[in-house]
Parts: structure tokens; C-alpha cells; sequence
């Protein structure tokens, strides 16, 4: 069982940068991919980024590539998402998730069976 809590959210000028945080609970997180999900109102949940278990492999949606950044420290049962060059377009709501049932990318929800309740991104003109 693993328990997220994501941190860090908050309201920017576009251009702007954010930290978001994700702090995991459980002995089995190092066995979790974890990716990055965010849910804009009136739309549907959009994949943002993932991090393989070992933290050497990162996949990123066209949207943010060369803008966010994900890293973890195992150690610290930690995920981050640093995002930079933020546009209006990135307002939404930013939701960590854990699973252990994919190798590479694993952009679709179905992949991934704990999530946290997420943090909201806002950005503006």
C-alpha cells in the first residue's frame, strides 16, 4: 500500500515557475513508477510525465517537454515536479500516482493504482 500526498501548488504569473512535491508513504515505493497527471475544469485527466523506479528514465507529454522536469529520491520517498516557462494552459489541477504494473512511458491512468488527491496549479496572463 502506498499513501501520496502532493505540496506545492500554487497561483503564478505565466513565465512563472512551481515546485510541486509528492511524498510517499509505504515501504514498497521504490518498486513504483510514479507519473504526473494533471485535470483542467471541463476536461479530461491529461498524462504530464512520468519516472521510471530507479529515477534514469523520464517520459514527458509534448505539452510541458523541456519545461517540467521530474526527479526522486527514493531515499526521501519523494517525487518531484519542477515546472518552468508556465503558460495559462498549465492551470489545473496536478495529481501524483504510483504503480507497479508498467515498464516505460505508462501514460494511461489504468496503469497506476494509487493516487493522491492533488494540488492546484494556476497560472495567468
Amino acid at each position: 500500500q502506498v499513501q501520496l500526498v502532493e505540496s506545492g501548488g500554487d497561483s503564478v504569473q505565466a513565465g512563472g515557475s512551481l515546485r510541486l512535491s509528492c511524498a510517499a508513504s509505504g515501504r514498497t515505493f521504490s518498486s513504483n513508477i510514479v507519473g504526473w497527471f494533471r485535470q483542467a475544469p471541463g476536461k479530461e485527466r491529461e498524462f504530464v510525465g512520468s519516472i521510471s523506479r530507479s529515477g534514469l528514465n523520464t517520459y514527458y507529454a509534448d505539452s510541458v517537454k523541456g519545461r517540467f522536469t521530474i526527479s526522486r529520491d527514493n531515499a526521501k520517498n519523494t517525487v518531484s515536479l519542477q515546472m518552468n516557462s508556465l503558460k495559462p494552459e498549465d492551470t489545473a489541477v496536478y495529481s501524483c500516482a504510483a504503480g507497479g504494473r508498467c515498464v516505460g512511458m505508462c501514460k494511461s491512468p489504468a496503469y497506476y493504482e494509487y493516487w493522491g488527491q492533488g494540488t492546484q496549479v494556476t497560472v495567468s496572463s
